[in-house]
């Protein structure tokens, strides 16, 4: 009888262990974590980027490819870096080529690109940064080298009717610095940039409207 008892004791305070257990960390952590993502700068719903009618072009964590329906590069776009991720900035199919240094079929594949790149921006293949020719590791890095921006500023500012000045200062103010002051490279957001070129434009085209 004494052993039942025990039995029935020690199962209804492991039943009410499991039951705080769940309140305290299934539920009232998981809120908490939420609220506290909701708040912080950079929210937990996914960094969605918005155009000037509040329609979601993007997020600023991911990539984009920005080419037309046939993947030929849209000129007035600053155009990301090459993507292995399923048929490109696939954020279902995160991954990189797995192709190693001494791979064929990926040295070939950054001759092309290069010379593609160099052509499109009419400078020598030479000048061409390493980010415009490689896929990141994920395959949705938003980010390319300020090198890279550089290069692609006289095309972009041609195709929008903006002062070269103009695109540079838009560049500067969506490049990021070293994470810490130490830690990684400049780099520039392409999503958010590309989305900071269209509100510039829809500012202009509203105000000739106007």
């Amino acid at each position: 009888m004494s052993l039942s008892r025990s039995t029935l004791r020690t199962t209804g305070v492991a039943v009410r262990a499991m039951a705080v257990a769940t309140l305290v960390l299934g539920i009232g952590y998981t809120a908490l974590v939420s609220m506290v993502g909701l708040v912080l700068p950079a929210p937990a719903t996914g960094s969605l980027l918005r155009d000037a009618d509040g329609q979601v072009v993007g997020s600023s964590l991911i990539g984009q490819a920005f080419t037309d329906a046939a993947g030929r590069p849209l000129a007035q776009y600053f155009q990301s870096r090459p993507s292995a991720a399923g048929d490109g900035y696939d954020a279902g199919a995160s991954s990189g080529s797995n192709l190693g240094p001494n791979s064929d079929d990926l040295v070939a594949a950054i001759e092309e690109r290069r010379a593609a790149v160099a052509d499109r921006e009419g400078v020598d293949v030479a000048e061409v940064p390493a980010d415009a020719v490689t896929a990141s590791g994920s395959g949705l890095d938003p980010h390319i080298s300020p090198a890279y921006a550089e290069l692609q500023v006289a095309r972009v500012a041609a195709e929008r009717g903006l002062a070269p000045a103009e695109v540079r200062d838009l560049v500067a103010a969506h490049t990021a610095g070293r994470d810490l002051g130490f830690l990684g490279e400049p780099r520039v957001n392409v999503v958010e940039l590309n989305a900071a070129l269209d509100a510039v434009q829809d500012a202009a085209l509203d105000g000739l409207a106007r």
